[in-house]
């Protein structure tokens, strides 16, 4: 089937697509907010300007459009059959660079969920929206536990030397 968009009608559609305030974002956004989730959007020092931000739990969260960045094994990624060449390209920088910037956020000790566009749609969203938040309190939790360390029972630790060099 033949696009029904001359290329310029088709390259303006494209191009007016946004990444900033999508609907998916702003579902996943709306539920952290009503349960009581802070966060900041689109961080600017922090490696791939991370969707959402949320500080206290040091997460970084990305929500993916399915075509943009690949889903595998998904129905809504589907390469064009004009252009495929670049389309294959493209999607392939986005993986990449996605796999690099998780890489990078890991180094720096912050943790990283993505959400797929796919996920959010009516039949899974509260399932995935519960499990974000569940993942959320795990990493609150697994990073504020105490951490207890076991003196090994081999060698008695001593405070001083067991020597005594009085002249009495």
């Amino acid at each position: 089937m033949n696009d029904v968009l001359t290329i310029e009608q088709r390259h303006r559609c494209m191009s007016h697509v946004g990444a900033k305030n999508t609907k998916p974002e702003m579902v996943v956004r709306r539920y952290l907010w009503g349960h009581g989730y802070r966060y900041r959007l689109n961080h600017p020092r922090l490696p791939g300007k991370p969707d959402i931000v949320l500080r206290k739990y040091r997460t970084c969260i990305f929500i993916n459009g399915c075509f943009w960045h690949g889903h595998e094994g998904c129905r809504y990624y589907t390469i064009p059959k004009t252009n495929t060449q670049f389309w294959n390209n493209k999607v392939q920088r986005n993986k990449k660079r996605d796999v690099k910037v998780q890489h990078e956020l890991a180094t720096m000790g912050w943790h990283s969920i993505t959400v797929w566009e796919c996920e959010l749609k009516p039949i899974k969203r509260e399932e995935t929206l519960k499990s974000l938040a569940y993942t959320l309190n795990r990493i609150f939790l697994q990073d504020r536990t105490v951490k207890r360390y076991e003196i090994p029972d081999d060698e008695p630790m001593m405070a001083a030397e067991n020597f005594c060099n009085c002249n009495m």
